[in-house]
């Protein structure tokens, strides 16, 4: 069984409270629950209340820290995102390579999912942080809004944590079938 409690989304110097809103609203509608913010610019704010709706508890709960490497300390997976290509090569994942590996590391080691600030992303400093880095494919213009990034990887992950646990569940039935 997958345990998303394991999983952190850090959001990096985040300047739109609303964003941190919509991240945590994202978050809980995919099953994820730890927030961690480096350095946002405005927060606690209405704004991010407003938008997070029924996450309040999760921008509540929230640990704000002072850089990157205090927010993922402790994380044996570390998965930064980003929608520009370096020319530093970092190991890519594509969003269901990065539901797969976390999923696969969730059992057993603490995960961060790493986005940085609207206007610019991650610097490299703080791609080389990170274990693996991820780009969500689009068609025309590369750069999503903070909140939906963190949208499509959450659901990525959840749909592979819950495709687990329906093998799981499968292979549990098929077992007590065959034992009658």
């Amino acid at each position: 069984m997958i345990d998303l409690s394991q999983i952190s989304v850090v959001l990096v110097n985040t300047s739109h409270p609303g964003n941190i809103g919509a991240a945590a609203r994202a978050m809980k509608n995919m099953g994820l629950s730890n927030l961690v913010l480096v350095q946002p610019e405005d927060f606690p704010s209405g704004v991010a209340v407003g938008r997070a709706v029924s996450a309040v508890d999760l921008l509540d709960n929230a640990r704000v820290v002072s850089s990157l490497e205090e927010a993922v300390e402790g994380c044996g997976l570390v998965i930064g995102t980003s929608a520009r290509s370096r020319t530093i090569p970092w190991p890519m994942l594509t969003p269901d390579e990065t539901a797969e590996k976390v999923c696969q590391e969730a059992p057993e080691n603490k995960v961060a999912l790493v986005f940085g600030r609207e206007d610019a992303g991650l610097n490299n400093e703080e791609l080389q942080q990170c274990h693996f880095h991820v780009q969500i494919p689009t068609a025309d213009y590369s750069s999503l809004n903070l909140a939906a990034a963190v949208m499509v990887i959450c659901y990525e992950v959840y749909k592979k944590a819950m495709s687990e646990e329906y093998k799981l569940k499968k292979n549990y039935k098929l077992r007590s079938i065959i034992k009658l």
